[in-house]
């Protein structure tokens, strides 16, 4: 196994060049679109290349039930993900009675690692709804969501501070996620769909801006794997996930001067 962007055989290191031109630690170029709708406290349009997912941020003046006896003055961060049908080829059909399984999983995962970087007590007692909604898919459809959702999230509590509902900020820290894997024994970052389906080692890494984990999911494609393969892959996730920090911290400073001074939003 190689390091630095090439793959090692045992006599020569052999370049790697991804279908799409990018290096094995290049992201796609990424975006953050704020206020992309009008009626949420916070939304983004998060485009990670081809994958594209419109994140907003709702605000409701109360919490769950069960919020209430065990947490009181507390508030509470949730989230639902969906694929919309024309996101993917084929079509897929629109959940109607019942949320699938995987829509579920990914839901869980979007509010675990925002409840993860924010002190929830500071909220009052108020729930915050991050919708996920993909309009078109291409590989990393949660890493995009959780990246955006942060973001959504973060323009909504900057409301909640400016309005006065809030006194404090709740946010320890941003949050952002990023996918890794092993594709024909090269170490890549950010999958493609396509990547991802060839993957020998496909993992989701969600990290806060200061560097700690939140979660880290990470499986082997009918084969197990050395301790060493998920060093490096985390390692490969640090670096991605420090970037798409810096992309939020672009958008969100982009955003608030140009709402400060009346102009349209920027894209990051």
């Amino acid at each position: 196994m190689g390091h630095g962007g090439y793959r090692m055989n045992p006599a020569h290191p052999v370049p790697i060049i991804r279908a799409d031109g990018r290096g094995p630690a290049d992201l796609r170029p990424v975006s953050l679109l704020p206020d992309y709708t009008r009626q949420a406290e916070g939304a983004v349009l998060a485009a990670f290349g081809d994958t594209k997912v419109i994140c907003t941020a709702s605000v409701e003046n109360e919490v769950p039930k069960w919020m209430v006896e065990r947490s009181p003055g507390a508030g509470w961060i949730t989230a639902e993900y969906a694929m919309l049908p024309g996101s993917t080829r084929p079509r897929k059909p629109r959940e109607r009675q019942k949320t699938d399984g995987r829509s579920v999983e990914i839901q869980r995962l979007i509010g675990r690692a925002l409840r993860a970087v924010v002190d929830r007590s500071l909220l009052g007692e108020r729930q915050i709804v991050i919708d996920c909604d993909v309009i078109q898919a291409d590989g990393g459809t949660r890493t995009a969501a959780i990246t955006g959702g942060y973001v959504a999230l973060r323009l909504a509590l900057d409301q909640l501070l400016a309005s006065g509902a809030i006194a404090r900020d709740p946010v320890r820290a941003g949050v952002a996620a990023v996918s890794v894997g092993l594709v024909n024994h090269a170490v890549l970052l950010d999958l493609s769909y396509e990547e991802d389906a060839r993957a020998e080692i496909d993992a989701t890494v969600v990290m806060t801006s200061e560097g700690r984990l939140v979660e880290v999911h990470a499986a082997g494609e009918g084969a197990t794997f050395p301790r060493a393969d998920l060093d490096r892959l985390l390692a490969l996730a640090d670096a991605g996930i420090r970037r798409l920090t810096a992309a939020q911290e672009a958008c969100l400073l982009a955003r608030r001067g140009s709402h400060s001074a009346g102009a349209p939003p920027l894209q990051s």
